[in-house]
């Protein structure tokens, strides 16, 4: 599986952006996927997942009501809606799924991140 992140960029603190995720080379309609994040000289942290069939979401507190992870399975991919950003925000984001029912469990597969930059 190859996934491809992309809708980084740079945005004003209180904007929003809109991250997209592409799986290839096989169907990821009955993984779990989700976004992680790593800021500069800080630990990889977990932001949020989706299950399977999207029925079941799940995130980070310091997103909850900020952040919508969402996804089209016929597209094979993930989104993640980031709204009212802050400076604290920025990070790489990366995307992952597997086949595992909890992130906590490890991800098999990571995309390679896209960046997102938050001005104060």
């Amino acid at each position: 599986v190859q996934l491809q992140a992309s809708g980084g960029g740079l945005v004003q603190a209180g904007g929003s952006l809109r991250l997209s995720c592409a799986a290839s080379g096989r169907t990821v309609s009955n993984y779990l996927m989700a976004w992680f994040r790593q800021a500069p000289g800080k630990e990889r942290e977990f932001v949020a997942a989706i299950s399977w069939n999207g029925g079941s979401t799940y995130y980070a507190d310091s997103v909850k009501g900020r952040f919508t992870i969402s996804r089209d399975n016929a597209k094979n991919t993930v989104y993640l809606q980031m709204n009212s950003l802050k400076p604290e925000d920025t990070a790489v984001y990366y995307c992952a799924t597997g086949p595992r029912s909890s992130w906590v469990d490890g991800m098999d597969y990571w995309g390679k991140g896209t960046l997102v930059t938050v001005s104060s």
